[in-house]
């Protein structure tokens, strides 16, 4: 997946690229020889190409600020090219609960998708996924304060949070950014532009602050997100 100017890209997703295209043959026929379509899928994660497309009305951007990579809707993408070879339950499950349906080692999961896109899946991990829980988790800390010191409104806690980690409001944050990126000023992000958006706060907040609070706050994201694995675990076995 090769880092592209954003407006190239556009001109390039009205049909499959050639590389695509062999991603899905293989993905098909891998698991038509036998094998499990978990890894036939990783496989096929490996050798796609485009950053984005446009299928079935609607539009995929699986390479955010050209950095960081949203593989699970990659896999989304190509699940719909086989669903019928793939148990149903399984498929829920790794694109809603992200359960894998086989056990995969850190190097297993990076040799089967490529060292591109798994440096990239960490740019996702750390830059989207674990910023929006440090956001969730700071907002949560406000409350539990204003709780303990009695007050019944709590405010805007987000925009607290928001204040706490970057430096201002989220509405003044998010009025930066479309500036920024030339984008139309909505009071609404679609969900590729509010990727986007958390990606450039990480970046930001990692400018802005010293060492010492960013691993500190990374910390809180980290704690939460262990909460987070024991939870899915037990909802996992109450599922099994």
């Amino acid at each position: 997946m090769a880092t592209v100017n954003s407006s190239i890209a556009r001109q390039q997703i009205s049909k499959l690229a050639t590389s695509d295209a062999e991603a899905i043959k293989h993905l098909k026929q891998a698991i038509a020889q036998g094998k499990h379509w978990y890894l036939a899928l990783l496989e096929a994660v490996k050798l796609w190409d485009s950053t984005e497309e446009d299928y079935d009305d609607k539009h995929y951007r699986y390479l955010i600020a050209n950095e960081a990579f949203d593989w699970l809707l990659l896999a989304q993408r190509l699940c719909q090219e086989v669903s019928e070879l793939i148990p149903h339950k399984e498929r829920i499950n790794l694109l809603f609960f992200d359960q894998q349906p086989i056990e995969l080692t850190k190097d297993e999961f990076k040799e089967l998708i490529g060292n591109a896109k798994y440096r990239a899946y960490l740019n996702y991990l750390y830059g989207i996924f674990m910023e929006r829980l440090l956001i969730l988790t700071i907002a949560e800390e406000i409350r539990k304060r204003k709780r303990a010191a009695g007050l019944i409104n709590e405010g805007n806690i987000i925009n607290e949070a928001h204040q706490y980690l970057y430096g201002e409001s989220e509405q003044e944050l998010a009025q930066q950014f479309k500036k920024e990126k030339r984008y139309l000023r909505r009071r609404s992000m679609n969900l590729s532009e509010l990727n986007e958006f958390t990606y450039w706060l990480f970046k930001r907040r990692l400018i802005r602050n010293d060492k010492s609070r960013v691993a500190s706050d990374t910390k809180k994201a980290l704690l939460s997100l262990c909460h987070h694995l024991e939870q899915k675990r037990e909802i996992s076995q109450e599922r099994s």
